[in-house]
């Protein structure tokens, strides 16, 4: 990175990671807000901004010194416009992020995908060094995909590539349960763990989040998981047996190297889910050259999209070039 240090955010469906990072990917400063899609856009870029200062001033710096601002966003991003086409979980459509935050922070910015950015973290500074051909997928709210083939993100002709989780998965499933997002994303998850409950199907969960379900997130999902209750690894064993058979398709297509599994869901189940779509992956790949196929966690984790996000900025911008 450059003299002047650069923000990173990685703006999710859930949650907004922002950081301030320096050479190297070092952080100099952090804050975290609530998204609140529903509250609108024009409440989302103020909280945007809002946390970049908190960050800013957590690094002991104002924003003015920044040099630039990456923003790593879900969905559909031409990143060369630095317009998101669309982001289901947002609700935007068509929405030129990179210019209007601009004008508010006062700093150039840069927009790509939200998953593209924490796999290109994880290919400078975390599981994915090392190798040159890598899909990412991040397994939260949604279920988004990076693709980084001979060492470049690739976007495809449409800038699009790496949706994933909006690969249909299960054509002869109803309408809104057919693609990899609407069975595996967390949402999915506890959706399904809800509706088996409510058929009278038992569950520690139920006493875990006091009968609210609307209260019922990654981590308490991990808590149930560890804890060897049946309802939800019955579940989440079929959402990592889905979830590998999908990658499996992706890995026989380009015969790549490296899986990174990231995002809140995969954090709070671990290393056991991690595996279980491991296993997956290496049943369904052909041919049985490409069962080498490595399937690893996401290392930086919560850092991967803000790291990769003023990194894609630094590149794209031409800062300073590489480190």
């Amino acid at each position: 990175m450059g003299s002047k240090p650069v923000c990173g955010i990685d703006l999710g469906g859930t949650n907004i990671q922002i950081g301030v990072v320096g050479p190297k990917g070092r952080l100099l400063g952090e804050s975290k807000k609530k998204t609140k899609a529903d509250e609108g856009q024009d409440a989302i870029l103020s909280r945007l901004i809002d946390g970049v200062d908190e960050a800013c001033a957590a690094a002991g710096i104002a924003r003015r010194d920044l040099a630039a601002i990456g923003i790593g966003a879900p969905g559909a991003i031409d990143p060369d416009a630095g317009v998101v086409l669309e982001a289901v979980n947002l609700r935007w459509t068509d929405m030129p992020l990179a210019s209007v935050l601009s004008r508010r922070a006062g700093v150039p910015v840069v927009v790509d995908n939200d998953v593209n950015v924490a796999v290109w973290g994880e290919y400078r500074y975390g599981s994915g060094r090392g190798a040159s051909d890598i899909l990412g997928v991040w397994c939260g709210t949604g279920i988004g995909g990076g693709l980084i083939l001979d060492n470049r993100l690739y976007y495809g002709r449409f800038k699009t590539a790496g949706e994933i989780g909006h690969t249909i998965l299960l054509p002869q499933n109803p309408p809104g349960s057919r693609s990899l997002e609407h069975n595996c994303s967390r949402t999915a998850v506890v959706e399904r763990i809800v509706r088996l409950i409510r058929a009278n199907r038992k569950s520690a969960l139920t006493d875990m989040c006091e009968g609210d379900y609307d209260k019922i997130k990654s981590r308490m999902l991990g808590k149930a998981y560890a804890d060897g209750d049946a309802l939800t690894v019955e579940v989440v064993d079929s959402a990592a047996e889905l979830l590998g058979i999908s990658i499996a398709g992706v890995v026989t297509l380009l015969s790549l190297e490296r899986i990174i599994l990231g995002g809140g869901l995969v954090e709070a189940l671990g290393k056991p889910f991690v595996e279980g779509v491991q296993k997956s992956v290496k049943r369904h790949v052909f041919p049985d050259r490409c069962r080498k196929v490595e399937v690893v966690a996401s290392e930086l984790e919560d850092h991967a999209g803000v790291l990769g996000a003023a990194a894609i900025a630094v590149e794209r911008l031409n800062l300073n070039g590489k480190d």
